[in-house]
């Protein structure tokens, strides 16, 4: 990730277009896969707890949630 657009970063929009230094664009990649593995153990978490009646509400068998909630939560 040598440089980081800002139509696809707005969140970036201070570099002006700049390309990021080499430790930030590490410590940059650091924080997306965090973020993302944060969001997978908590939305995993709120699927195990969902009930039956939610679950078809989904279109989700239980054995599915239940594998899905099970995986960790490192795994895409």
């Amino acid at each position: 990730m040598a440089h980081l657009d800002q139509t696809h970063a707005p969140y970036a929009g201070f570099l002006h277009g700049r390309p990021l230094t080499p430790f930030a664009a590490v410590a940059f990649k650091l924080v997306v896969a965090l973020a993302k593995w944060e969001t997978n153990h908590r939305t995993r978490t709120k699927l195990k707890h969902l009930d039956d009646h939610m679950l078809r509400d989904i279109g989700v068998t239980r054995d599915l949630a239940d594998q899905e909630a099970a995986r960790p939560f490192w795994q895409g």
